[in-house]
């Protein structure tokens, strides 16, 4: 009885996030309440998302985003950005996807980078000539979206799936995630060769000619807010990438970077602007998943539902391709019933049964679930592209028409290649 009820409360909260019938952050705050009071799982489990990493990092992004533009340097970046995007097509829509994903590594936000990156991108469209509601304008705004979207997936503080990962993991083997080996492992083929199959098909299926124009520079000497908070960036990269190294989560760096933002005379945001930035509805669905991941693995709902799927898999010790091929399709699948946030919490409970029937390393199979959640088949599944197509006004059918496209050439070049590249780092065999 205790587990048809956990498994119809986890069925209930992930149909509730996938059709968005209710707030997102309603839905989280109905399981912790059912979860509490009709399950005998300890509260500790339940809310184990609020002690995780994910959780700060989220509304630490939070922080540090509104800090950028607060302070100003968002317009500088913006301007010292124009003279780049402004030229060809493809200079126009490379530099928009470049920027995206380079905004990762000092923004980990995706619904703030989308917000600071699509008025400064359609600025820069206006003035080329491209006009709002033609092709070329629809495919900048996706170059924000999805290249915000997709290729931050390379980076582990860098957006909500990654997070609601590293902290299910933690959870459920009690396995910590570390910023640099994670770069190592999927920038070159998810970060790099995506982002040059984003700009190539935002440029064929959306073609423009845009017209020259003048630059402005922007003249205005730093101030001292700007250089104190690119000074507290640059020390918050450092320390995020060198992890490894003092053993400190990149979590817990970003709350100081957060709280020296928030700090009287040092700082720059009041109490205030502080309500406003941290956007507690986001945080509350990111504890909400994390303890779902965590309920399902208390409940050992993930252990009977790995004995209801993984029989179905073809998973062969001695065909790791394959084994691999399967776990991306059970990914898509459940990126497809869950989106791509709700993915990471109930696959992580999975990978041990997998990585035992595929002969694999568990943590290469927890590696794998990146591949697919990173690669919505529709919009739907992610919600950063939706926000962006709602900024920049485009129709459903083009986020549709890149999104099935990328997921092909995801399937047929990334996908494999990925396993290459593990393959060479010594993670998987064969």
């Amino acid at each position: 009885m205790d587990l048809l009820i956990a498994a119809t409360l986890v069925v209930a909260t992930i149909a509730l996030w996938a059709t968005a019938r209710l707030p997102e952050y309603l839905t989280a705050l109905l399981f912790f309440a059912a979860a509490t009071v009709f399950t005998s799982v300890p509260p500790a489990t339940i809310f184990s998302g609020f002690a995780s990493a994910a959780f700060w990092l989220v509304l630490s992004g939070f922080v540090l985003g509104a800090a950028i533009k607060k302070t100003g340097l968002a317009d500088r970046l913006a301007a010292a950005l124009q003279p780049h995007l402004a030229g060809s097509w493809t200079r126009m829509v490379g530099g928009t996807v470049a920027v995206s994903y380079a905004a990762a590594f000092v923004m980990p936000s995706n619904m703030g980078r989308i917000a600071l990156l699509m008025p400064m991108v359609l600025a820069i469209a206006e003035k080329s000539g491209i006009r709002a509601g033609s092709r070329g304008w629809f495919g900048l705004a996706l170059a924000v979206g999805f290249g915000t979207f997709q290729l931050s997936a390379s980076i582990l503080p860098a957006n909500v799936p990654n997070l609601v990962m590293a902290g299910a993991i933690e959870a459920t083997y009690g396995l910590h995630l570390h910023y640099l080996p994670y770069l190592i492992t999927f920038t070159p083929v998810l970060g790099l060769l995506k982002g040059v199959l984003v700009v190539a098909l935002v440029c064929l299926l959306f073609p423009a000619r845009p017209t020259p124009f003048k630059a402005e520079a922007h003249t205005a000497s730093w101030t001292g807010n700007e250089r104190r908070l690119a000074i507290i960036l640059l020390c918050t990269l450092a320390m995020w990438m060198t992890d490894a190294l003092h053993g400190i989560s990149p979590a817990w760096v970003g709350l100081v970077a957060a709280c020296a933002c928030l700090l009287p005379r040092v700082g720059f945001l009041t109490s205030d602007e502080f309500g406003q930035a941290s956007n507690f509805r986001t945080c509350l669905y990111v504890a909400g998943l994390l303890g779902l991941s965590a309920f399902v693995a208390a409940t050992g709902l993930g252990s009977r539902l790995g004995e209801w799927i993984i029989p179905l898999l073809p998973l062969d010790p001695a065909q790791p391709f394959v084994s691999y091929l399967s776990v991306f399709g059970l990914g898509e699948l459940l990126n497809a019933l869950t989106t791509a946030n709700g993915v990471p919490a109930v696959f992580t409970p999975l990978a041990q049964e997998i990585a035992d029937a595929s002969g694999m390393p568990l943590n290469t199979v927890l590696m794998f679930q990146v591949v697919s959640y990173s690669t919505p088949l529709l919009p739907y599944q992610a919600s950063p592209i939706v926000v962006a197509m709602m900024m920049g006004k485009v129709p459903l059918r083009e986020g549709v028409k890149l999104s099935l496209w990328l997921a092909v050439a995801t399937l047929v070049i990334v996908a494999p290649l990925q396993y290459v590249w593990m393959g060479i780092l010594g993670m998987v065999g064969g």
